[in-house]
């Protein structure tokens, strides 16, 4: 039984097994099959594939070929085209040389007709002048000044009358127009005009004050006197102290220190150092705005604040007597008011007459004429170049360039001119103390000179560790001779050479 069973069972499993065998190789073969056929299919869309870029590929191609054809006829056709109008273009030029070869002939030939015809009138008028002489017993040149002669005396008279006729009525016309401008301009514009004096009255209020201000053995006038640069008179104004200098900067700021000094109360040498500088420092931001308030009443906003501040210094610098400020400003007025009945540019001469006298206010400190001077600060703030042109000329020292140059000069001898406005005196005095402030400073190591006692007197304070005792006596006689030798002064000039040793340190 269990033999039987083992030989069924064995019998099974090699059927099974062969069955098994026979599904496996049946499976395979019908997947083989489907991959070939999978593949089968894969190759025809490929080649079909193929088949379809190989066209389209050739389409392209021929649409290529063909757009290359088109674009060689285009090329061919333009190189065509440009070879016909290089080749019309050389006829064209080959007519012209050929024309301007036959005109070449005709004029020389021309010309040798013209020389022919003028050797003829040549000749012709050498026989007519040895006949006229023949006859008339003169030369040609003689004959024809005998012509010039008699017309001149024919018409001499006529014509000198003509020109008289039309000089008068010119003359008429324009002094009438001329008249007219300048009445209109000084009707128009009128104010007062004070001169600034060469010295300034300090009212001290309480005449206990001079001995404050003198100081023991007069250290503290001496300080302030070496500090500002300016003379302080004390016995000749009851409560006062009277400020001499030609410069009036100078006397505004010792007013101004000594202002300070009376307010604080304190009175010595290092205060008053301290009040000078402050003073100094005051007056520049009074003169910005003193330029501010003049270019403003003018209607000038755009003016800068460097050049403002010098229309400011204006303010304390004379010419003659008057206020050089007060001109500009007054030149201005009438400048403009001249411009606008002329029919000029009414603002470049309003703005020329306001700068004409920029230089003076660095004059004393810079070398060169005013006019330079202010020509080359105007260049150097970027003003307009007619501004320029219209001041550089109202003193003759550069040529009239347009109308409004000629607008202020006249305005600038109107706002002179007029009767009280100047004074020649002053002006030669002033300039007499400049000269001798600037001798002494030219001389090495002098610190400072101030020109005091209304020019009698010339203080020189020198560096210390420069100049020795000895030079200094040395010092006051080289600036006293050079004084004499170009100077010219009524009475004498006391030159007074300061040394002054100082010696500082500081405890901390």
């Amino acid at each position: 039984m269990n033999s039987s069973t083992a030989l069924i069972a064995g019998i099974f499993l090699v059927v099974g097994a062969a069955i098994g065998y026979f599904a496996k190789r049946a499976w395979t073969n019908k997947a083989q099959q489907e991959l070939e056929e999978k593949v089968k299919k894969e190759v025809a869309a490929a080649e079909t594939k193929a088949k379809e870029i190989l066209i389209d590929a050739k389409e392209k191609a021929a649409t290529l070929l063909v757009e290359l054809k088109n674009d060689d006829k285009d090329r061919r056709k333009e190189i065509e085209a440009l070879e016909a109008r290089v080749l019309h273009r050389e006829e064209t030029l080959d007519k012209k040389l050929t024309d301007l070869a036959t005109d070449e002939t005709r004029l020389r030939a021309r010309e040798d007709q013209l020389k022919e015809r003028d050797s003829r009138v040549a000749e012709r008028e050498g026989e007519v002048e040895k006949k006229l002489e023949t006859v008339g017993g003169l030369s040609a040149a003689e004959a024809k000044e005998e012509i010039l002669r008699r017309v001149r005396e024919d018409r001499a008279q006529d014509l000198a009358q003509t020109i008289q006729k039309i000089d008068r009525e010119n003359r008429d016309e324009i002094e009438k127009r001329a008249g007219d401008i300048i009445t209109t301009a000084l009707q128009r514009y009128a104010r007062g005009h004070v001169a600034e004096m060469t010295t300034t009255l300090f009212h001290l209020g309480d005449e206990d004050m001079k001995g404050k201000i003198i100081g023991r053995e007069g250290r503290n006038i001496r300080a302030l006197e070496r500090a500002t640069g300016v003379e302080f008179i004390i016995d000749e104004a009851p409560d006062g102290i009277i400020i001499s200098s030609f410069d009036p900067f100078r006397r505004e700021i010792a007013r101004m220190a000594l202002e300070k000094l009376m307010k604080d109360g304190r009175i010595q040498p290092a205060k008053i150092e301290e009040k000078v500088e402050e003073a100094k420092e005051e007056l520049v931001k009074r003169t910005q705005e003193i330029g501010d308030a003049a270019a403003q009443d003018l209607g000038i906003f755009d003016l800068p604040k460097e050049l403002l501040q010098l229309i400011g210094r204006l303010h304390f610098r004379t010419s003659y007597g008057q206020n050089v400020l007060v001109h500009s400003t007054e030149m201005a007025y009438i400048a403009e008011m001249m411009a606008r009945e002329l029919g000029l540019n009414a603002d470049v001469a309003k703005r020329g007459a306001l700068l004409h006298d920029i230089g003076k206010a660095i004059d004393h400190e810079v070398e060169g004429t005013h006019v330079d001077l202010g020509m080359k600060l105007l260049k150097k703030y970027n003003i307009d170049e007619r501004v320029i042109v219209a001041m550089q000329s109202h003193h003759d020292d550069y040529p009239y360039a347009s109308p409004e140059a000629y607008v202020v000069t006249a305005a600038d001898v109107l706002s002179a001119a007029r009767p009280g406005a100047r004074r020649g005196t002053l002006e030669n005095y002033v300039k007499r103390l400049a000269d001798l402030e600037k001798i002494a400073g030219e001389f090495p190591g002098v610190k400072s000179a101030y020109a005091i006692a209304a020019g009698r007197e010339l203080r020189v304070f020198v560096i210390p560790e420069k100049v020795d005792d000895f030079r200094a006596l040395e010092l006051a006689r080289e600036i006293a001779n050079r004084i004499q030798s170009e100077l010219k002064y009524p009475g004498e000039i006391k030159v007074n050479v300061i040394r002054e040793m100082r010696a500082v340190e500081y405890a901390r």
